[in-house]
């Protein structure tokens, strides 16, 4: 997965550098200050030693301002819509939930059960030039906070009850945005989390609005 980290980020580095000369003059004239966004967001909660993740989804809403043509800064909110069910078949003689109590993320759901998205809070820096009039793409960094619930079941069938914990770290992540009319946008995301022993990854499709 981290692999993937670097390609997109590094796919997304060469398209900028690639674009910004060809479309400097119309990219000058682009508007700046406030813009709000919404939408859907699918994410993979995956523990450092599993075989697969926990699937999630959510909505967001984005709310950011652009200071110039290139730059913005920008803050979003996912709160999920559903459980996903995890079950990572941890041995019997070896599942102790929080081993070394220091309520790691990946302590929640080391064993099975459902796991349930609270929120995700995240605060990015973000950079972005046209490819075309209408379509950019753009290149994103920040911090981001997590905390999920989860109803942990042991491998030996005991459920322990509704387990919540929180983890935070950093973010990144590309983009792209068509604008459909001179206000109106489609924007598509994938934001990579590295919460502490968890990896995080987040596909995101959502409409703003550029005031």
């Amino acid at each position: 997965m981290k692999k993937l980290l670097i390609i997109s980020s590094s796919a997304a580095a060469i398209a900028l550098g690639m674009a910004a000369p060809a479309v400097a003059q119309t990219y000058g004239n682009e508007d700046t200050g406030f813009y709000a966004q919404g939408g859907y967001t699918y994410l993979d909660i995956e523990p450092d030693g599993a075989d697969s993740g926990v699937d999630s989804n959510a909505i967001t809403g984005r709310v950011g301002y652009q200071f110039t043509p290139m730059f913005s800064l920008e803050a979003d909110l996912s709160t999920g819509i559903d459980d996903g069910e995890f079950d990572f078949n941890v041995d019997e003689d070896e599942f102790n939930l929080d081993d070394n109590d220091d309520t790691d993320l990946d302590d929640v759901i080391a064993a099975s059960g459902d796991l349930g998205l609270n929120y995700l809070v995240g605060l990015y820096g973000r950079a972005s030039v046209p490819l075309t009039e209408r379509l950019d793409v753009s290149a994103r960094a920040g911090y981001a906070y997590i905390d999920v619930d989860a109803s942990v079941i042991t491998p030996g069938g005991t459920t322990l009850g509704v387990i919540e914990d929180s983890a935070d770290g950093p973010a990144i992540g590309a983009g792209l945005s068509y604008d459909l009319t001179d206000s109106w946008q489609l924007r598509g995301d994938y934001t990579y989390y590295s919460f502490e022993d968890t990896d995080t990854n987040a596909a995101t499709i959502a409409v703003g609005y550029t005031f």
